[in-house]
C-alpha cells in the first residue's frame, strides 16, 4: 500500500456497505485500516488505529454516528470525519458538522467520488461545497427540530477578529470561495487564504464548513441573506 495514502477507518452497522466501501478504496490505492459494525467500535478504532479519515454512518447501534464524531474528535485525534447518510438535509448531519465533522457524502456516491472525497478531506479540506453547506445551515441553525439532542453552537467569540476578518468569515458563511471572496475584496487570492487561515486560527475552527456553521449560528449570517 502507498504510504503517503490516506489512512481509512470504515464504520457502518451493514456489513455488506463496509466490504463494498473496503474494496472501492483499496483499489483506488487507500488503505483501510479497520472497520466498525457501531459508534462504540468506532471510537474505540479512531482512538486505537488512529486513522487519518473516519467514513462514519449517522445512523448505528450502540452509539449513533454523531456522538461517536464527538468522541473522536474531542480527543483530538489527527483524524478527519466524513458523515454518510441516505438524506443530504439530514437534520443528524448539520450537528456533525456543527461539532466539527468535515463533510457528507450519501451512501449512494460513486465510486471515485468516494475515493476523491477522502483524499481532499485528508488534505485538511472541508468536503462540502459552501453553497451545500449553506443551504443545510439555513435549513436547521433557525430551530428545525432535530431528532435527537441539539449540539450547542460553534461557541466562538467574534471579537477576536478584526473588522475585515469579520467581513470575510460572513462571506464564507454566504457560500462565497476564495476566488469569488477575492473578487469581491478587491484582494488577491493569495491574502484571502490568509484572512481565512488567520480566522480558523483565532475561533479554533476545523475548516471552511464549520465556519459556514459558526457564522449563521452567532447571527453574522441570516437565512435569506443576499449571496
Amino acid at each position: 500500500m502507498n504510504a503517503s495514502a490516506p489512512r481509512v477507518l470504515v464504520a457502518d452497522d451493514q456489513e455488506l456497505v463496509r466490504t463494498g466501501f473496503r474494496l472501492i478504496l483499496t483499489s483506488r490505492g487507500l488503505d483501510v485500516v479497520g472497520e466498525a459494525a457501531d459508534g462504540a467500535e468506532a471510537v474505540e478504532l479512531a482512538r486505537r488505529l488512529r486513522p487519518d479519515v473516519v467514513l462514519m454512518d449517522i445512523r448505528m447501534p450502540v452509539l449513533d454516528g454523531l456522538e461517536a464524531t464527538r468522541r473522536i474528535l474531542a480527543q483530538n485525534l489527527p483524524c478527519r470525519v466524513i458523515m454518510l447518510t441516505t438524506f443530504d438535509l439530514d437534520a443528524y448531519v448539520y450537528d456533525a458538522l456543527a461539532a466539527g465533522a468535515s463533510g457528507f457524502l450519501l451512501k449512494d456516491v460513486t465510486p471515485a467520488h468516494l475515493a476523491a472525497a477522502v483524499r481532499l478531506v485528508d488534505t485538511g479540506d472541508a468536503l462540502l461545497a459552501p453553497s451545500i453547506t449553506r443551504r443545510l445551515v439555513e435549513r436547521h441553525a433557525a430551530g428545525v427540530p432535530a431528532p435527537g439532542p441539539r449540539v450547542p453552537a460553534v461557541h466562538r467569540d467574534l471579537a477576536a477578529l478584526t473588522p475585515r476578518e469579520r467581513e470575510v468569515l460572513g462571506l464564507v458563511g454566504r457560500g462565497l470561495s476564495n476566488a469569488e471572496l477575492a473578487a469581491r475584496l478587491s484582494l488577491s487570492e493569495a491574502t484571502v487564504k490568509t484572512h481565512v487561515a488567520r480566522i480558523f486560527a483565532k475561533l479554533a475552527l476545523r475548516d471552511r464548513a464549520q465556519a459556514v456553521v459558526l457564522a449563521y449560528e452567532t447571527g453574522l449570517v441570516s437565512a435569506g441573506d443576499p449571496r
